[in-house]
């Protein structure tokens, strides 16, 4: 007993140092934010995060760059094994996936609290890509959508002074471009690449998939009506029906006029002034995809940035987010990296404002379409591009190909409805 009470003093210093050191390490974990990022972005936001650091001299963050190829399982395997970082970017199509795991903090209270990101201001579509089930969970950070590059003295030469602004213009315009006796096609529409299509199927009055995202919706007239067009481009001679693989370098095929038009995203801006000869740069363009009957829609994609729940800093982390919402940030990102702003008063400033490439994105964004908001929706759109495949080798007819990508998706959809059922039906 009076060895334990002369340990007792002893003990009683031990432990309140622990405590006092535990309190530090807080305090010093409090302050320090692990933000994962995906490819490039992380290289660019690296050189961003310094200016937030001395703004709050109180928060140090950690940027961790997730290689493209690895970071879906990354982000699962790190839910799954209680071990996700504070905050993280998000591609927008993987949002209903990773809300259904409720690994997610909800934002709208702090969206409705905050002067610095208001949702009018953002695009309406790509904001909307957000939110799953009424509950929004994601802050834009950047769009990405498709439209079309395309050679401006080709289709001059061809008789045409503008891009096509409907379908029936863009087919004269593919025919009139298409030259096989020299190998020369309207257009490149890589058969493994499932966004062409999607963009024009998003452009029919009706959606993708039905009653409440529980079917596919492949079989309906407008559907069938985009398909056709895909397909006939084919059969046309219009675009040869290669994978990209086989595309090989497309860029200077673009610069060796191989291709009139080039379907893709907006880094293409930087890599086509990267790639091709100054000669070369008054010779082509960016136009905003054309429609059946008009201006048409396009894919509402991009990345987002969301809170995870466990995370034990998400004011901190929110924050951060505010901070990379500013237009002025915004404009700084993408100088870095050509990534585009999703807020409308980012684009007021800076070198979009004056980049006349650039103007046919601005344009685009405001007829952009949300893609179903279910976990299934990445793997329905590949089984579409493999159907869709089929019927541009004339395995398969328009009717044939609709009916098989709606069987396929039904099946995908199965364990979906079969949730949505019995979470109806329980008491």
């Amino acid at each position: 007993m009076k060895r334990l009470a002369r340990l007792l003093p002893l003990m009683t210093w031990v432990l309140g140092a622990s405590l006092a050191l535990g309190g530090c390490a807080r305090d010093s974990d409090d302050a320090s934010l692990t933000f994962w990022t995906i490819g490039r972005e992380g290289e660019a936001v690296a050189k961003l995060i310094p200016d937030f650091e001395r703004e709050h001299p109180g928060i140090h963050v950690k940027v961790q760059q997730l290689p493209l190829t690895a970071a879906h399982q990354k982000l699962l395997t790190a839910i799954a094994g209680g071990s996700t970082p504070d905050l993280t970017q998000l591609g927008n199509t993987w949002i209903p996936e990773v809300a259904a795991l409720d690994a997610l903090e909800p934002l709208q209270q702090r969206v409705t609290q905050s002067s610095v990101v208001r949702p009018d201001d953002y695009f309406a579509s790509i904001w909307s890509t957000n939110s799953v089930d009424g509950t929004l969970y994601g802050v834009p950070w950047y769009v990405d959508t498709r439209l079309l590059f395309y050679r401006v003295d080709l289709l001059r030469q061809a008789g045409f002074d503008h891009p096509p602004r409907d379908w029936a213009e863009w087919r004269r315009t593919l025919a009139a471009t298409t030259h096989p006796a020299t190998r020369s096609y309207g257009i490149l529409l890589p058969t493994n690449e499932f966004e062409q299509l999607l963009s024009l199927a998003l452009q029919q009055d009706e959606p993708i998939l039905r009653d409440g995202n529980r079917y596919g919706n492949f079989r309906s007239e407008g559907f069938k009506r985009a398909l056709a067009f895909y397909v006939d481009t084919f059969k046309l001679g219009q675009a040869p029906a290669i994978t990209n693989v086989e595309a090989g370098n497309p860029w200077s095929e673009f610069g060796r006029g191989v291709y009139a038009f080039y379907f893709s995203g907006p880094w293409n801006i930087g890599e086509f002034r990267k790639r091709l000869p100054p000669s070369q740069q008054d010779d082509w363009n960016a136009a905003p995809l054309p429609g059946p009957n008009g201006p048409g829609a396009s894919n509402a994609g991009g990345s987002s940035l969301v809170i995870f729940k466990t995370s034990r800093h998400k004011d901190e982390a929110w924050q951060l987010i505010e901070y990379l919402s500013r237009p002025d940030v915004q404009q700084r990102f993408y100088n870095l990296l050509g990534d585009m702003p999703p807020r409308r008063s980012s684009w007021e400033g800076g070198a979009l404002h004056d980049d006349p490439k650039a103007r046919a994105f601005r344009d685009q964004l405001e007829r952009v379409k949300a893609l179903p908001p279910i976990p299934e929706w990445e793997r329905i759109a590949t089984e579409m591009q493999l159907v869709a495949a089929e019927a541009v080798a004339g395995r398969l007819t328009i009717d044939q190909a609709a009916a098989e990508i709606d069987r396929r998706a039904d099946a995908i959809l199965e364990k979906r409805r079969w949730v949505l059922d019995h979470h109806r039906s329980a008491p």
